[in-house]
């Protein structure tokens, strides 16, 4: 039988509490933030994301914020920026991601295509970590998408 217990490292860096609820729900605190998980249908009350969804909301947010991050100290102004996720379930459990479809849509007028490939590409081949950790069990591709859009928006 393996040891289950859990060895932990006198450093730890991330530190996460999650309390069951009821049904399917529990919450999850992340520093000074609450975060519901939860699941819809018979065995669930719909009050928060499923576990899966969160990762690629959690996917989105590392991405995104390494790409903002790069283009301010690339100095490439821009007046939005969004993304969108679509990803395939297996068939067999556990039911993984195996294949995970990412789209950065930028908002400006005149924007540095070069500058904004550049910094999508390092942030998805250099910097962020969910995308690292993704990889080694999904295929994950993206495209970019521009819109010429006025500054007022």
């Amino acid at each position: 039988m393996k040891n289950t217990k859990a060895t932990y490292n006198k450093q730890v860096m991330h530190l996460i509490k999650t309390n069951w609820l009821s049904k399917m729900a529990f919450d999850s605190q992340i520093d000074n933030h609450v975060v519901r998980i939860d699941t819809n249908g018979l065995m669930g009350d719909d009050s928060g994301p499923s576990p899966k969804k969160l990762l690629l909301s959690s996917l989105a947010g590392c991405t995104g914020m390494d790409v903002v991050a790069l283009l301010k100290k690339m100095r490439v102004p821009f007046y939005g920026f969004e993304m969108e996720i679509e990803a395939d379930l297996t068939e067999e459990h556990p039911k993984i991601y195996s294949d995970i479809r990412l789209i950065y849509r930028f908002y400006g007028i005149d924007l540095n295509i070069e500058k904004v490939e550049k910094a999508v590409r390092l942030s998805q081949e250099k910097y962020c970590g969910v995308s690292a950790m993704l990889k080694k069990s999904s295929n994950i591709y993206y495209s970019i998408e521009y819109v010429k859009t006025p500054e007022t928006v």
